[in-house]
């Protein structure tokens, strides 16, 4: 079984690994239910007990999913879903956080869950025209009504943080964090631990970079996120992979392989951190579960800081539009 780590000083305790979920229903590749369906019942089989999801994954079906696997389990699992796009034909068309809009959400993503209450509710992404006090009094309020226990925000910055935590507790910050993608060491994480907020790292696993097995951007199929990933394009690519090379070798020392690595390094930077590797393939499941196991000394770890220091992937993590969205 998984050992559990606490998320934020407010009681949150997860599974050291969570399980990340878009992918099985967008961004990487056609879905496959029935592989999904068996991915999830597996991880909650090895001790996994920390799901992701969000009404726009799909949209809307990532959660239905969740719900017709954990039917008669859900006791066994936190869920985490998240609110504040707005989604018009099967498409997220901007930011809504507006109270109003976060109730009906929130209402929906029960429904679609088939359960009572959301364990951990993420604001998605920082919402510029609505005041993030407003945000954060109204799940508050929910947290009051039992709908949701705790609250979390997601690619915040630190005016943000500071702001919303004043007004109701942030148990999490979920924001990209791994060897490939470093932004948040500077000023995020300190500021994260001065207050008490554990860290939920989505794509630690570098989008696939960090696994050994990705391919340049135009290899994807239309409808993968990575065919627009700046990091798999051209020049990008290739200096990329020389950077994701050098794990291998600790890898190899290691007898393990080169995602285990990443997730090793991730639950050793602090046991406030609960990395969310996505996928729907019950073998890869199984290989980033078995990273729980895998210790890593001081001196692997001054290796693989020396190996990936920050800045050192070449490309920006996301398009100029996506960017812009982050707030920071």
């Amino acid at each position: 079984m998984l050992p559990k780590r606490k998320l934020g000083t407010q009681g949150l305790a997860v599974s050291a690994l969570g399980l990340g979920c878009m992918g099985m229903s967008q961004s990487y590749g056609r879905p496959d239910d029935r592989e999904s369906l068996a991915t999830l019942q597996r991880a909650i089989e090895l001790g996994c007990t920390f799901f992701d999801t969000a009404e726009v994954y799909g949209p809307f079906v990532n959660e239905q999913l969740l719900g017709r696997a954990l039917q008669g389990r859900r006791e066994q699992v936190i869920l985490a879903t998240k609110f504040g796009f707005r989604i018009e034909d099967g498409k997220s068309v901007g930011t809504d956080s507006r109270p109003e809009h976060i109730r009906q959400v929130v209402e929906a993503s029960l429904r679609r869950l088939q359960t009572d209450h959301i364990d951990l509710l993420y604001q998605h992404r920082v919402d510029r025209n609505v005041p993030i006090e407003d945000v954060a009094g109204t799940v508050a309020a929910l947290i009051r009504q039992g709908k949701v226990r705790y609250f979390g925000l997601s690619e915040a910055g630190e005016n943000t943080i500071r702001r919303a935590h004043a007004v109701q507790p942030v148990s999490a910050l979920q924001s990209e964090y791994s060897l490939w993608e470093r932004n948040l060491e500077p000023r995020i994480l300190p500021l994260l631990r001065e207050l008490g907020i554990g860290l939920v790292p989505f794509a630690p696993l570098g989008r696939g970079f960090l696994t050994g097995r990705a391919k340049r951007a135009e290899d994807y199929p239309p409808d993968d996120f990575r065919r627009e990933d700046p990091r798999f394009q051209g020049a990008n690519f290739d200096a990329n992979m020389r950077a994701a090379d050098k794990i291998r070798d600790l890898a190899a020392r290691h007898g393990a392989t080169p995602s285990q690595i990443a997730l090793a390094w991730l639950l050793r930077k602090g046991d406030d951190i609960v990395p969310i590797p996505g996928t729907k393939h019950l073998r890869y499941l199984e290989e980033n579960l078995a990273a729980v196991s895998l210790k890593l000394s001081v001196d692997d770890m001054r290796e693989l800081d020396a190996t990936l220091p920050a800045g050192a992937v070449a490309g920006p993590r996301y398009n100029p539009e996506r960017m812009a969205s982050v707030d920071r």
